[in-house]
């Protein structure tokens, strides 16, 4: 198996540091490169969700050769193959992991990363690379309009991550992000990392 590439953000690129590490971590010219977006989560607004628009811009503005959109739910997953960068888009969890279960997408985007393509996750879509979840489930429980049932997710990365920690209109609660973590932590007894809009988590290794 090929060392993992991944980049996991809580929204996209937002600074030219992530923009740099990105670049980096892809080893080549991005003129040389194709990227496919997955826009899934974002349900019915899919690429026209501004955060699905604003990655393909940001790529494009990058250099990339070819930056187009695979939604799972009504395309074929086998079109992700071929692909050197593969970026899922933000939006609702549950729905994001339902589509990648029941097309086989998970296990196409796994074998691709094995076979050396590099991943993006923006903010679910970094949630769904990890092995679960239920971060998303304990703070959000209310988006889980298809009663998933399984919350384990592809485990291409092993840690849980919280996005867009501190960031005061997203998971508003009477209680803030961190005594909730830290409620999380002692429930399941694990650490979770936080991850504000403005950082990333580069892994360039098994």
């Amino acid at each position: 198996m090929r060392n993992r590439k991944l980049l996991l953000t809580s929204d996209g690129f937002t600074t030219s540091k992530i923009r740099e590490a990105f670049l980096q971590l892809l080893g080549q010219n991005p003129t040389n490169l194709s990227v496919c977006i997955i826009p899934t989560a974002h349900g019915r607004l899919k690429s026209q969700a501004p955060v699905s628009q604003r990655a393909k811009l940001d790529l494009e503005a990058m250099g990339f050769h070819k930056v187009v959109f695979v939604d799972i739910e009504f395309e074929n997953v086998q079109d992700l193959y071929g692909y050197d960068v593969i970026c899922l888009s933000s939006g609702n969890t549950f729905y994001l992991l339902h589509h990648l279960k029941l097309t086989g997408a998970d296990k196409v985007i796994k074998e691709q990363s094995e076979r050396g393509a590099t991943l993006v996750g923006i903010s679910v879509g970094t949630v769904v690379l990890g092995d679960d979840i239920h971060i998303v489930d304990y703070f959000t429980p209310e988006f889980n309009h298809l009663g998933l049932k399984d919350l384990n997710a592809t485990g291409i990365y092993e840690q849980t991550i919280f996005p867009h920690y501190g960031t005061p209109d997203k998971f508003k609660h009477e209680k803030s992000h961190e005594i909730r973590l830290l409620e999380f932590e002692g429930l399941y007894q694990r650490k979770v990392e936080r991850l504000t809009d403005n950082e990333a988590i580069y892994i360039n290794g098994r």
